[in-house]
């Protein structure tokens, strides 16, 4: 059973270890291992690595490899060992048992460190709901450990079993309860978010997500993009998302408005970041996370460039996208932290991609405008005749738009203004 395993004061030390397979870029997976671990308070020390096509059944590593790395324990004086893959109940049990020393997968690390980084009741019970699938399974291994130490094999040598098989039995049942009763919890939670996202598309407002690799810039751009274009209350810190350089600083999904100088309005929405590997579990458990994603009229996928391994970054988000069912949404590609590489930015690349540093104004002026293309791309320059007894009529259209031109005749206001399809239908009346 996984547990968390962060310590306030000193950093415990520990070994990585992974596998070398065809058709894996290993390196890179052990330097986000690295980070994973350092963002749960462990301290990485040295990495253990063997190439072989398929993990071993038994022990993950091959034998004289585990030897080798029982032997690294007691030398180093490291308890614990942290594997890059998902590790079976029966090797994680012999890893620990040929070691001495504890292991953890990278399912469970990802899970403990989401469920550090929980905030909202929402995410609390979606980490919850993984961790309870990651464990179900793996009861036998902590429980025959329990066992062990009740029954002991003193006396006549014979153990019974029976009370513990009831054990395993009661706590399956528990768990299996307590996930019936979270998915319960969440469906009401998600019954709510169906609630407030049906009020945001009766305003009528386009919806834009972010979305991409932890620690990719989105939460940087989001508040960089709120301090200018926030509405009223959105513009103050209580209203700006967290953001942190670490992996996974924040794991809820945050919705503000953003009003542009020309008046034009759309609903900015920051997601969740994607690792590889993600837990299956948790990409499911984090569906409804995504729901604005989903919902979202055009998707701003933002990329660290500045990390060599930015491509396979790219491709791991665009995956995740898929297995939670994020599909044929526009997308704007947008390469950040250009200041730290060579590359000028703001620069567009076509009308789906665009280089940026999420710090400089210039680059967030130019994703603006290029964001307007997709969003408001159904939109006609109008002229529209109101008359003078139709007041309300005029003040809606000035407090949403601004007016190219105006003018009046004998009866009314002439006014040319910006108006979307849906809004054209609105005022079709007034059109001439």
């Amino acid at each position: 059973m996984a547990q968390q395993h962060s310590n306030i004061d000193t950093p415990r030390q520990v070994f990585l270890v992974g596998l070398t397979a065809s058709n894996t870029n290993l390196t890179y997976e052990l330097e986000e291992l690295a980070n994973l671990t350092t963002a749960n308070n462990l301290e990485p020390v040295e990495t253990f690595t063997q190439k072989l096509e398929r993990p071993n059944p038994a022990t993950y590593f091959g034998k004289g490899k585990v030897e080798e790395l029982a032997e690294a324990v007691k030398t180093y004086d490291v308890d614990m060992i942290v594997a890059n893959d998902e590790l079976s109940p029966s090797q994680i049990r012999n890893l620990e048992k040929a070691t001495n020393a504890t292991v953890l997968d990278r399912t469970g690390l990802i899970l403990d460190i989401f469920a550090q980084r929980a905030q909202t009741k929402e995410a609390k019970l979606q980490v919850q709901l993984a961790r309870l699938q990651y464990q179900l399974p793996r009861l036998r291994t902590s429980m025959s450990v329990s066992l062990d130490q009740q029954t002991g094999s003193g006396g006549s040598g014979f153990t019974s079993r029976g009370s513990g098989e009831t054990k395993l039995e009661e706590s399956r049942r528990r768990i299996t309860a307590q996930m019936v009763h979270i998915r319960q919890d969440l469906s009401d939670l998600k019954k709510g978010d169906t609630t407030r996202s049906a009020r945001r598309q009766e305003n009528d407002l386009p919806n834009v997500a972010l979305v991409g690799y932890t620690n990719a810039g989105k939460s940087t751009l989001m508040n960089r993009l709120l301090e200018r274009f926030g509405v009223g209350s959105d513009t103050a810190d209580s209203k700006q998302v967290f953001e942190k350089d670490m992996l996974f600083a924040t794991l809820n999904t945050t919705v503000r408005q953003l009003t542009l100088p020309d008046k034009k309005q759309f609903l900015l929405s920051d997601t969740v970041g994607f690792v590889s590997k993600l837990p299956h579990n948790l990409v499911a458990a984090f569906q409804s996370t995504l729901q604005e994603a989903a919902n979202a009229d055009l998707l701003l996928h933002v990329v660290d460039v500045s990390d060599e391994h930015h491509k396979d970054m790219m491709a791991t988000t665009e995956k995740t996208l898929s297995e939670v069912g994020i599909t044929d949404i526009p997308m704007i590609t947008i390469y950040n932290k250009a200041d730290r590489t060579e590359l000028t930015y703001p620069e567009l690349s076509g009308e789906n991609a665009i280089t940026i540093s999420a710090l400089d104004s210039d680059s967030q002026t130019a994703l603006i405008d290029l964001i307007k293309k997709h969003i408001f791309n159904d939109v006609e320059i109008v002229t529209l005749h109101i008359p003078f007894d139709q007041g309300a009529v005029q003040a809606k259209l000035a407090a949403n738009h601004t007016f190219l031109s105006e003018s009046y005749d004998e009866t009314g206001s002439l006014l040319t203004v910006e108006l979307s399809k849906l809004e054209r239908e609105l005022f079709v009346t007034y059109i001439i």
